[in-house]
């Protein structure tokens, strides 16, 4: 079962929902090899349509799930009938965690009396994540209330603390992936929702995809981080609803 604050309940109501813990995590298999490129993702992400029996489905990457997604778009577009980018970037590289290191200085100016918020900064800073599961879960706990415009105001709405519910593959290979040369191509229809507070995929670059794909519109959640369907649910809901309607499907 997905961990409750991956679920969309809003969604839900509307929509069947599909949730794939991904290869190499939660209670997915790992890799042997630890190769967990894009594209192979793509390739299991068809497996799933396949034993569903679905020739093709609406994909919503949220994260590093929207890599995966852009990299649907690239290489099995007619298995699409749109595609939910979702706080992610057109790449993976030294660039985005540069971007969101700057974000992160711009999250503790926000909250600079709030110890959670120093002490997300400075275990971001020293790139702690580790290479075994119990110290990779350490460091995306003490980094996690940057995911949030207002981590506290949150968890008293849900009136519980979030649970991470994660798995680290210490064999898994570094990946470097950049489609933005590539983006023109993706020519599905695109919704893009992007946080304006969100440290680790920036607001920028949801602009820079809902420029550079064809056929792709913008909704900006202006009062979330990287969770908007958390923070902001009830706009999160009603801009996907919206966009599937108005695909007629």
């Amino acid at each position: 079962m997905r961990p409750d604050y991956l679920r969309m309940p809003g969604l839900e109501e509307h929509l069947t929902l599909i949730y794939l813990d991904p290869v190499g995590s939660g209670d997915s298999d790992l890799l042997p090899g630890g190769d967990y490129s894009m594209s192979r993702y793509v390739q299991f992400a068809n497996g799933v349509l396949d034993d569903f029996g679905a020739s093709t489905a609406y994909f919503l990457g949220h994260s590093h799930g929207g890599f995966v997604a852009l990299q649907y778009g690239l290489d099995s577009p007619q298995r699409l009938d749109g595609l939910i980018l979702y706080d992610t970037a057109p790449m993976w590289n030294d660039e985005l965690n540069e971007a969101a290191t700057k974000e992160m200085a711009v999250f503790v100016r926000r909250w600079p009396r709030r110890p959670e918020a120093v002490l997300a900064a400075r275990t971001w800073d020293a790139a702690a994540a580790g290479t075994d599961n119990e110290s990779y879960c350490r460091f995306l706990a003490a980094i996690l209330p940057a995911y949030f415009y207002d981590y506290r105001a949150t968890t008293r709405r849900l009136g519980r603390e979030i649970r991470l519910g994660v798995r680290h593959d210490p064999n898994r290979l570094p990946v470097e992936w950049d489609v933005r040369d590539r983006l023109g191509e993706i020519d599905v229809p695109t919704l893009v929702i992007g946080g304006s507070y969100d440290f680790r995929c920036p607001i920028d670059f949801a602009y820079q995809l809902s420029a550079r794909m064809p056929n792709a519109r913008l909704v900006e959640l202006g009062d979330s981080g990287h969770f908007g369907h958390i923070e902001q649910p009830a706009d999160f809901t009603e801009a996907i609803v919206a966009f599937v309607i108005s695909r007629g499907r």
